[in-house]
């Protein structure tokens, strides 16, 4: 009996042993995990704020890059040619009730990024740099770049009293003008946005299909200064020349034709290498032009206002004229075929007129004529080229072919230009540029490819000539006008900027209802433009009385986004894509020395 009370004893001494145990486990495990969590909200607390904290910082970096980007918009000159200059240094920071944000500092950077020669666009970068007294630290960068004139449709400074839109003509992309945008009452369409600085009187004639806005902010026209630069450009290619202001309106001593050669015999032109020109010169302004020994008298002043010409004469007294016979050039003014005289040989179904210098007048090339005669290109030819006749006289377009080429084809004076264009090339002239005849790229601009863009940037007029290329003519007094190339309309593909006015020679005269545009009846039918026309003063290109040419403008997207080699820009920059920076071991001199390149 006492061994089993003993025994119970003991037991019951066990139990409340592991009792206790067990007690202080649940108590220490309890304290674990209220410890524990204690722990793990404290924790979470610090990440939270932590992550609010550097979010705030990304935040206000952000909000650096656009103060940067307003900043330049309201003046360029903080914008350095090269390096990077500071917008901000270290500076207190506010939020968006004025009140001071305590402990951030803030830094902004900007300078020039990529190929900084401006052969490819004005490209930058602005970097924002935020820090706080605890450590923290954002960096951020934004890409930018400067809006080129060549984003624009239609671009004028000046509208004209005299000059409205009307005849139901169709413009095709963005529209900017500094002056009131009139249109006349037989009606206009504009397929994109419509800006002005003034306003638009008469906007019931107008067809909007994006709107229109009144009052903006001017945007300033590019300076001689700006074409003055190309010129160095085109040096190193050997693609400068020297011409002169000979002749009268619409008329120059200097031809440039553009060519595309099929080098690699693959049917096609389309091949980077594959873009050339070819410079003629004469003492000769009207045979250059291929004005046909018509007379021409004009009065009045260049510049700002137009001028009155008269053209006398016309084709049949020039061997730029006449028609093809069993493959061969006849000139009309100097041999009857068969029988049949020079004015029925240029009434003939293929009657041609062709420019100065082209190769249909003497039957395969010729480098010199008896009025003037090719330039030879200064660098060693391809022998690609070997078997062509012209192979010497061939300037590269291509930097496979022209290691120097930068894109730029500049003139001192007034030039012609006309035929295919394969790359990316910028005409400058210190004088005019002449559309001679057609002058359109090897890729269709309507394809968004963007590897074939071309900008023409003359220190005066853009012209569109008035020869028996461009617009009929007539045999003779006894005869109704007739066309002398191989289609009535013309073709430019191009950006076209003249720091006076973009117009057609005698635009007021000539036949009334001898050509077709779309169907209605003109004197030389359709214009067709693709590309955009920016000008100091409009010019005329037609009159509602039918003569001269139905406007037909296209746009093309590349020019905002591949513009011409050098085009000048806006000096507006835009927002291009945001970055976030390692903020470990950022150094702001080695950043931009690692964006940047000579190009």
């Amino acid at each position: 009996m006492k061994e089993m009370t003993m025994h119970t004893k003991n037991l019951r001494s066990n139990e409340a042993g592991f009792a206790l145990v067990l007690t202080v486990l649940v108590v220490v495990i309890v304290g674990s995990l209220v410890a524990s969590a204690t722990l793990i909200g404290r924790n979470h607390l610090l990440v939270n704020n932590f992550y609010d904290r550097q979010s705030e910082l990304e935040m206000v970096a952000d909000e650096g890059l656009e103060y940067a980007r307003t900043r330049l918009n309201g003046d360029n000159s903080f914008y350095p040619d090269s390096g990077y200059a500071v917008l901000q240094n270290g500076v207190e920071v506010t939020d968006g009730t004025g009140a001071t944000i305590p402990g951030m500092k803030r830094s902004i950077y900007v300078g020039p990024s990529g190929v900084t020669s401006g052969q490819y666009g004005v490209f930058g970068t602005v970097v924002s740099v935020v820090e706080d007294e605890g450590g923290g630290i954002a960096i951020r960068r934004a890409s930018l770049y400067q809006e080129s004139f060549s984003k624009y449709a239609y671009f004028t400074d000046v509208e004209p009293y005299n000059i409205s839109f009307g005849g139901g003509d169709q413009i095709f992309g963005p529209v900017h003008s500094n002056s009131p945008i009139k249109i006349y009452s037989s009606g206009a369409t504009f397929h994109g946005t419509v800006r002005t600085a003034s306003n638009v009187p008469s906007p019931t004639y107008g067809t909007f299909k994006q709107g229109y806005e009144e009052y903006v902010s001017p945007i300033a026209m590019p300076a001689t200064s700006d074409l003055a630069k190309l010129q160095a450009q085109a040096a190193t290619g050997s693609t400068s020349f020297t011409g002169n202001t000979s002749g009268n309106f619409g008329q120059a001593t200097t031809r440039i034709e553009f060519v595309a050669i099929d080098l690699n015999a693959d049917g096609d032109e389309n091949d980077e290498n594959e873009g050339f020109i070819k410079v003629y010169q004469s003492t000769n302004a009207s045979w250059v032009t291929g004005d046909i020994a018509a007379t021409t008298t004009c009065s009045g002043r260049r510049r700002r206002r137009r001028r009155t010409c008269t053209t006398t004469g016309g084709p049949g007294t020039s061997e730029q004229c006449g028609a093809n016979y069993s493959g061969t050039f006849v000139a009309a003014a100097d041999h009857p075929h068969n029988g049949v005289t020079a004015i029925n040989a240029l009434r003939g179904n293929n009657r041609r007129c062709y420019l100065g210098g082209h190769d249909s007048i003497f039957g395969g090339f010729q480098a010199t004529d008896s009025h003037g005669g090719w330039l030879a290109y200064p660098g060693t030819p391809s022998p690609l080229l070997n078997g062509r006749a012209d192979r010497t006289y061939l300037f590269p377009l291509s930097r496979q072919l022209n290691a120097n080429f930068k894109g730029v084809i500049y003139v001192s004076g007034n030039v012609v230009v006309s035929g295919k264009v394969r790359g990316r090339v910028t005409v400058a002239a210190s004088g005019d540029i002449i559309f001679g005849d057609d002058i359109t790229y090897v890729t269709d601009p309507g394809a968004g490819t963007c590897v074939d863009i071309a900008g023409y940037f003359a220190g005066d007029d853009v012209i569109v000539a008035d020869n028996a290329l461009n617009a009929p003519m007539r045999p003779s007094s006894s005869y109704d006008y007739e066309t002398f190339d191989d289609t009535p309309d013309e073709f430019f593909h191009g950006t076209v900027l003249a720091l006076d006015i973009f117009t057609v020679e005698n635009y007021s005269s000539g036949s009334t209802n001898d050509e077709y545009c779309e169907g209605g009846v003109n004197g030389r039918g359709c214009l067709y433009l693709t590309g955009g026309i920016i000008q100091n003063t409009r010019g005329a290109v037609g009159t509602t009385g039918g003569t001269g040419y139905v406007k037909r403008y296209s746009y093309d997207q590349c020019g905002s986004t591949n513009p011409p080699p050098y085009f000048p820009t806006t000096g507006y920059f835009a927002k291009g894509q945001y970055y976030q920076v390692d903020p470990v071991d950022f150094n702001v001199g080695a950043f931009f020395g690692l964006i940047t390149t000579g190009g």
